[in-house]
């Protein structure tokens, strides 16, 4: 199994998951306006969120690829 295949699973269950959360915040007997301050404050942790764990991600593949390339030369 490819590197690929692995992000497009990851990237899948968190597409999911997404959507699936924002539907349960619009369905849920709320007022309009009070659900969509909820979804936009729910958005904006989200974003914050994945932002931070791309930056993680980023840190430890260049970690990777810089003790790689000590290793090869």
């Amino acid at each position: 199994m490819s590197n690929s295949n692995g992000g497009d699973v990851f990237s899948s269950f968190l597409l999911g998951g997404i959507i699936g959360a924002a539907l349960g915040i619009l369905f849920a007997p709320a007022a309009g306006k009070k659900t969509r301050k909820q979804v936009g404050e729910w958005l904006e942790n989200t974003t914050d969120t994945t932002m931070d764990k791309i930056e993680d991600i980023e840190k430890a593949v260049k970690k990777g690829k810089d003790q790689l390339l000590k290793h090869i030369n």
